[in-house]
């Protein structure tokens, strides 16, 4: 077999329907740290970049009046954005605790690893999943 194409993932980018909220969300509920913000004047649009994990980002980008995105019920395009943590019921603890209501924890049938979801100002599903 020869040598995968595909290395890691490098970043993950979202439009926000409201950015401001959307970065205070990811920024500042959940903790990503900002690793580049700027404004393109040019596009009329902001860019931010956050830091997930160690050569992983977060980008959030704001547009003039973005078309939403069907996301329910399992619509075509990304299914939902998954985050492992080490212990679920503790993280999902700590959004309750900033406000972000979490569905009950679930354990996969297939893995055995627990996992609950929330959805970002947007609606995006997101996922807490436990990590080894």
């Amino acid at each position: 077999m020869s040598k995968p194409l595909l290395g890691a993932i490098h970043h993950v980018a979202l439009i926000c329907s409201d950015y401001p909220r959307s970065r205070a969300f990811y920024g500042e509920t959940l903790g990503l740290p900002i690793v580049h913000e700027v404004y393109r004047a040019a596009r009329d649009s902001w860019k931010c970049d956050l830091l997930v994990s160690p050569g992983v980002q977060l980008e959030l980008f704001s547009f003039p009046d973005p078309p939403p995105r069907p996301s329910r019920p399992e619509a075509q395009g990304l299914r939902h954005l998954a985050f492992a943590v080490p212990d679920v019921s503790a993280a999902a603890a700590v959004l309750g605790e900033r406000g972000v209501s979490c569905e009950p924890v679930r354990v996969d049938e297939y893995t055995g690893k627990r996992f609950t979801f929330f959805a970002d100002p947007d609606g995006l599903p997101i996922e807490l999943y436990e990590a080894d």
